[in-house]
């Protein structure tokens, strides 16, 4: 049985295993994000994103990349944690990491028939848009079905600690 940590790939093997899949056909849809404390709402949404093709990759900002997003008491969980938790559910196929502030570079280098961002993110602002579309993909962005952000569960916490 293969446990979820084999799930979890260096960009170059990665690189490698998507154009082996491409080659027998599957469309390989790709997302990233910092996914700190995992919650319904990212379930939901990486549920959505397979719906959309054979194989989800998921691209996890390293630690550096999330204080540089998110402040300096970024991430809760450390990108191992967190690359371990979101190899874990069934919906995600690979996970693998990306220390710049956008995607950019790691789409480059996959090049996938499918890239997914939240509903917040308007298509003409999506990071990666003009590759994947100039390759014959689709860019979507998926709506959240409830607010729910990290952001505010740790905001949470930190009120009911007072």
């Amino acid at each position: 049985m293969e446990t979820s940590r084999a799930k979890i790939k260096s960009r170059q093997e990665l690189k490698g295993i998507l154009e082996q899949l491409k080659a027998d056909g599957k469309k390989i849809v790709f997302t990233n994000g910092c996914f700190d404390l995992l919650h319904p709402g990212h379930v939901h949404y990486l549920e959505k994103a397979k719906a959309q093709g054979d194989v989800l990759v998921v691209a996890l900002n390293t630690d550096p990349s999330v204080r540089k997003i998110k402040g300096q008491d970024r991430p809760v969980l450390g990108e191992e944690d967190r690359c371990e938790i979101i190899s874990a559910l069934g919906c995600v196929d690979f996970v693998t990491t990306f220390e710049e502030e956008t995607p950019q570079t790691i789409i480059e280098e996959l090049i996938p028939q499918v890239l997914i961002k939240g509903g917040d993110w308007p298509i003409n602002q999506i990071v990666g848009r003009k590759i994947v579309e100039s390759n014959g993909g689709r860019v979507i962005s998926v709506d959240f079905e409830r607010e729910i952000s990290t952001s505010d569960i740790i905001d949470r916490i930190r009120r009911s600690g007072k």
